[in-house]
């Protein structure tokens, strides 16, 4: 079988899945639809989470919506992501490999439902523009207008022509007119640049619900040159079906529900912000594109689809960190050809950007630090401290890194200080008033720490497999206790450092025979 062919497709495996919460009671999209799902990242585990579909939708001036909204339906947990590329959750990171190493490129087909309905010239406004859809107010009390969070946003490069399709927020400022957070460093703000040296606008399509493949791939670190709609295709197993816009030249997927076309101007900016983030933070506004609308188009009962991107985690955090960390993998073990490298993770609490452990098989050091400057290299935006573990530590569980950084490292000779680092959303780079002196991003720097064993060090303090997986047998089976989620180390291993005498003396207490090593110790006492 193969991928989806819409997000209504995907909508039904949701619900197939007990994966998804239709809500038909009357929300208010400007000041209760997004706190409520915001609840479940604030009170519910990874596992109890759910997708949300708005079906029933009004706004603060009373306004009533057909159109359904849907939220936290490509992260909501690990659970659904998984759903979302059509994989188990142990298949993710190899699937993410699969895509980027195998991409498929689309195909443009004449014909797609996305262009069902279409507003062009004189009847761009006539159902309302914008204002047609229910886009919620992601953070009721500090943001400033609704905004897209599950814009795709499609470009070319005028001199490549090679794609791209990034996701960013998206300031409704008028019924034909929005902001885009792109400025800068980021590959809309690229081609951007390069059109300006043109001197002529730049054509832009923002692609709303498209099958979920996209979705992932338009927030994930993909380098600058290689297209998304490749990687979707790699995520599927086959090519997206494309078609061409109706006012802009570039293509978008052919059963996508709504299509924003228009172009940004290259002669001014325009303030947009501020809007919160997923740094925890609220991002703050300044000066950035424009997006004059020239064409709508969507399927008839359309539905409008959202990202909660606000403090971590969030389901931004998840899509982020899974496919941020699947890049980094990739990058570090096949194109740096660092196979001593096992895995990596981005930890949510940095909104998934910003706290990068690395796990290696213990090697030579200069290979560590390999590892974490290629980690470091990749992009200019992300990995603010790096931290590199032996394969006995488990990445993801803070209090396993901890402990490695506690018992494993000397902060003297261990940790390293690099600058040219450029985080547009680190409200710790520079003070908020004094943001609007840099072009783009403020100047960061990045924490690299060598948290793996140098030498032989003694066993871990736990007790030997053999005997706890023998407890776990009588936890489970003769005692019915809760099930647990074991945390690495949960077995004591040795780690080089255990003498043949000491490993005898262990044996000996196990057979009761312990006195025999007092009566040896009492034979070898020492003088003082």
């Amino acid at each position: 079988m193969g991928y989806y062919n819409d997000l209504r497709e995907y909508i039904q495996v949701l619900e197939e899945n007990n994966k998804l919460v239709r809500v038909k009671e009357e929300i208010n999209k400007d000041t209760e639809l997004m706190p409520l799902v915001s609840l479940q990242f604030r009170g519910l585990s990874d596992a109890d989470r759910k997708a949300f579909l708005f079906e029933n939708i009004i706004d603060v001036k009373g306004r009533k919506y057909s159109t359904p909204v849907l939220v936290a339906s490509h992260a909501g947990s690990r659970e659904i992501y998984a759903l979302a590329m059509k994989c188990k959750v142990e298949e993710i990171a190899d699937r993410w490999r699969r895509a980027q190493v195998s991409p498929i490129k689309p195909r443009v087909i004449g014909s797609g439902v996305v262009q069902e309905e279409q507003h062009i010239g004189d009847k761009l406004l006539e159902h309302g523009g914008l204002g047609e859809f229910p886009v919620p107010i992601a953070t009721p009390g500090f943001d400033n207008a609704p905004y897209f969070t599950a814009g795709n946003c499609v470009s070319k490069d005028p001199d490549t022509g090679i794609g791209n399709v990034g996701n960013y927020r998206i300031m409704i400022k008028s019924p034909d007119r929005a902001g885009f957070n792109a400025y800068g460093l980021r590959h809309l703000g690229m081609h951007w640049e390069k059109y300006k040296q043109r001197g002529i606008p730049m054509p832009v399509a923002v692609v709303v619900g498209p099958t979920p493949n996209l979705g992932l791939v338009a927030v994930t670190k993909v380098p600058y040159g290689v297209d998304e709609y490749d990687v979707a295709g790699g995520i599927a197993g086959e090519p997206l079906s494309l078609v061409k816009c109706k006012t802009v030249d570039l293509e978008v997927p052919a059963a996508a529900e709504i299509v924003i076309e228009g172009t940004v101007p290259t002669d001014y900016l325009e303030r947009e912000g501020p809007f919160a983030e997923h740094t925890g933070y609220i991002g703050m506004d300044g000066p950035n594109l424009v997006f004059n609308i020239t064409a709508i188009t969507h399927r008839k009962g359309a539905v409008w689809n959202a990202f909660i991107s606000a403090f971590p985690p969030s389901e931004s955090s998840l899509m982020r960190g899974l496919a941020t960390e699947s890049t980094f993998l990739k990058h570090l073990k096949e194109d740096l050809g660092l196979d001593a490298v096992t895995d990596v993770a981005f930890h949510r609490e940095s909104g998934s950007y910003q706290f990068c452990v690395i796990r290696m098989k213990r090697t030579h050091p200069a290979q560590v630090w390999r590892a974490m400057y290629g980690a470091f290299s990749l992009d200019t935006a992300l990995a603010k401290i790096i931290i590199a573990v032996d394969d006995d530590i488990d990445p993801r569980d803070l209090d396993s890194v901890v402990w490695a950084l506690c018992y494993r490292m000397q902060p003297h000779c261990d940790i390293r200080s690099v600058e040219g680092k450029t985080a547009a959303l680190d409200p710790s780079g520079v003070p908020p008033e004094e943001r609007g002196k840099y072009a783009g991003r403020p100047p960061t720097s990045s924490l690299l720490i060598n948290a793996t064993r140098k030498w032989d060090y003694p066993p871990t303090a736990l007790p030997k497999k053999e005997f706890m997986e023998r407890a776990m047998k009588i936890w489970e089976e003769r005692l019915g206790l809760p099930r647990l989620n074991l945390k690495s180390p949960w077995y004591g291993q040795s780690l080089g450092y255990w003498p043949e005498y000491l490993e005898r003396e262990a044996e000996l207490a196990l057979e009761g025979e312990h006195y025999q090593t007092g009566e040896n110790m009492a034979k070898n006492r020492t003088q003082v």
